[in-house]
């Protein structure tokens, strides 16, 4: 069974995205979620939430983002709580996010690398799988339980567990 993937891009992303999807959808089970049309007006948070509850929702195992640089789409996928979205311009980085950090979204930049580039970084993270290692299993907990505070809200002066 192929691995099913969200893939989204503003603007800035894209060309690339379409790309990517010509190149890898024979290999995987790819969910565009677009744009679907160019539109220099778009917003990338639009695109880095649609992706972002793809995963979420178990829709999708992984989701790919690209806009301009990559930033904008990462910051705004993070947003949604259970992301661990990751701006990667390197192949170590793709797969070891994945391997250590569990990482569920892959942020690129069109504007920064080529396709080539793109190509490797996207199949290694995708190829990639969760350690389990004790150690990264006890550093996710504390993301998570980070993201947990931050959802309830610290009241003013609370040092937020600050040690």
């Amino acid at each position: 069974m192929k691995l099913r993937v969200a893939i989204g891009a503003d603007h800035g992303g894209f060309s690339l995205k379409n790309e990517l999807i010509a190149c890898l959808g024979a290999r995987y089970d790819i969910l565009d979620l677009g744009a679907h049309r160019f539109d220099a007006d778009d917003d990338y948070p639009d695109f880095a939430e649609n992706v972002s509850r793809a995963v979420i929702s178990g829709k999708v195992e992984r989701g790919v983002l690209v806009c301009g640089s990559g930033v904008g789409a990462c910051v705004a996928a993070n947003k949604v709580p259970g992301i661990r979205a990751c701006l990667c311009h390197d192949t170590y980085s793709a797969h070891q996010g994945v391997e250590h950090d569990d990482m569920n979204v892959l942020c690129l930049g069109a504007r920064v690398i080529g396709f080539e580039l793109v190509v490797e970084l996207v199949v290694a993270f995708l190829e990639a799988s969760f350690s389990g290692e004790e150690r990264h299993r006890r550093r996710i907990a504390k993301l998570l339980n980070l993201e947990r505070g931050a959802l309830q809200g610290n009241k003013e002066g609370d040092e937020g567990g600050i040690k």
